[in-house]
């Protein structure tokens, strides 16, 4: 059912990309992000070190004091570059609003571009350093940090964690389904509009939490009677969220039930037996969700299941990615 067509735009650290701009003057190109995942994305690049004017090569940068509220400094001469860094990524993040992003994807353990566990080193005398204990890993970096202040409800990542399996496909998934929302938003927000993006994504959205769905059908059955910006905002809200968290074995085995349901009439007593057959063997973890979900997707081809061609939880995705291929 895939018929997404326009390119996402994501936001990235530039060294991932394989732009040499590190303080070594070398990069960190990521294959699988510019080689697989870059089949489908335009990429913005950013590096906050070299856009405050930071040389290349360059003197190393850490995190520095307060784990809560970390300075920015340079190693060897204790330079304090937080104001700098955090002015510049205020200025940057109004213009990256006007790019259309949907998602970002940033450099694990930088100083500037971490978003999460990035070393924070002890405020002592270099001479003393080996006394004061290992750094802190519980900072983010300066730019990070003001970018996900800036879009909270914005889907990013760390190339680091984008090698865990479940990790990759819940990003990957939030940010086809950002673009989706965006070109509703695009378009202009009706109720006949909202009504029909939130039943194709029905089944996606309760992967992820039956809960923010319940609170989105109710925002929905309103909708007729709301301000088309009031409710853009709250089912916005109520849509990020909910894709945010993680799906898990047992929401995927809830909703493949489900979605067997609308087959009760239609399959013939093989096809049902093969059907929980692989649905039970996804649940106990002996094959993968592609397994029951091509399955699912063939029977829905084959009998023409109207309400479920549309859903987006069968195929939200490329298949080339193979986001749904681990058990």
């Amino acid at each position: 059912m895939h018929e997404q067509s326009d390119r996402i735009r994501l936001g990235i650290s530039s060294c991932l990309l394989g732009n040499k701009v590190r303080y070594d003057g070398g990069h960190k190109r990521d294959a699988w992000i510019v080689d697989t995942l870059g089949r489908y994305v335009d990429f913005v690049p950013v590096c906050p070190e070299v856009e405050i004017g930071l040389p290349i090569p360059r003197n190393s940068l850490r995190l520095v004091g307060d784990p809560q509220s970390p300075r920015l400094v340079m190693q060897k001469t204790g330079e304090d570059l937080t104001a700098r860094m955090r002015g510049w990524a205020q200025g940057r993040n109004a213009q990256l609003a006007d790019e259309g992003l949907c998602g970002f994807i940033f450099k694990r353990a930088s100083p500037s571009s971490g978003m999460e566990r990035v070393k924070v080193y002890r405020d002592v005398p270099e001479d003393q350093a080996a006394k004061a204990g290992p750094p802190a890993l519980t900072g983010v970096g300066i730019f990070a940090d003001e970018f996900m202040r800036h879009f909270p409800l914005l889907p990013v990542e760390e190339e680091g964690r984008l090698n865990d399996p479940g990790l990759r496909e819940n990003f990957i998934e939030r940010i086809f389904a950002m673009q989706r929302w965006r070109a509703l938003l695009a378009g202009g927000i009706t109720p006949g509009r909202l009504v029909d993006f939130h039943s194709r994504h029905k089944l996606l959205i309760m992967s992820h939490s039956e809960e923010h769905y319940r609170e989105m059908g109710r925002l929905v059955a309103k909708c007729a009677g709301m301000d088309p910006q009031t409710l853009a905002q709250d089912y916005q809200v109520l849509f990020l969220t909910a894709l945010s968290r993680l799906a898990t074995v047992k929401k995927h085995t809830n909703v493949l039930q489900h979605v067997m349901g609308y087959f009760k009439n239609t399959l013939s007593p093989d096809e049902k037996q093969e059907l929980v057959e692989v649905i039970t063997a996804y649940h106990d973890s002996l094959v993968p969700l592609v397994v029951p979900v091509t399955l699912l997707n063939h029977y829905v081809r084959k009998y023409q299941e109207p309400y479920l061609l549309g859903q987006w939880y069968l195929r939200p995705h490329p298949l080339e990615l193979k986001l749904r291929n681990h058990a």
